[in-house]
């Protein structure tokens, strides 16, 4: 499974925990991420991740276009609701893009750990089929 990992700012070390925490199953994933995300996961949890431009200088869009090509099967996109309306644009585009396109998408700790677990038991092989 291709999965997408983005973190806002201030929620960068929890995306770093999260993927400490889950390396053993996120290890058997191809794991996307904006510049900054990627490095700093990379650095804590050993993990390979394939990185885009920084989320600012274009990775977002770069990372929507791998989603409306149905390229992605799931998006954690650990997102700051106080960050400002730029920031917060980016995040309503993912989020329409993966409703459009039924690509899960987890936006904070509780509904990350349940996809990860998903993907563990295999809940999320349908994509596969919705690939093709």
């Amino acid at each position: 499974m291709n999965v997408v990992l983005i973190a806002h700012d201030p929620k960068k070390k929890l995306m770093q925990n999260l993927c400490i925490a889950y390396r053993g199953i996120l290890s058997h994933h191809t794991l996307y991420a904006t510049e900054t995300t990627g490095r700093l996961v990379e650095e804590v949890s050993g993990l390979n991740v394939h990185k885009f431009l920084a989320g600012h200088l274009g990775g977002v869009q770069q990372i929507g276009t791998q989603i409306e090509s149905n390229q992605m099967d799931l998006v954690i996109f650990m997102r700051d609701p106080m960050m400002h309306m730029t920031a917060t644009n980016d995040f309503v585009n993912i989020c329409t893009l993966c409703d459009v396109h039924n690509i899960p998408i987890a936006t904070n700790l509780a509904t990350a750990e349940l996809m990860i677990k998903s993907l563990e038991r295999g809940d999320l092989d349908w994509r596969d089929l919705y690939k093709h």
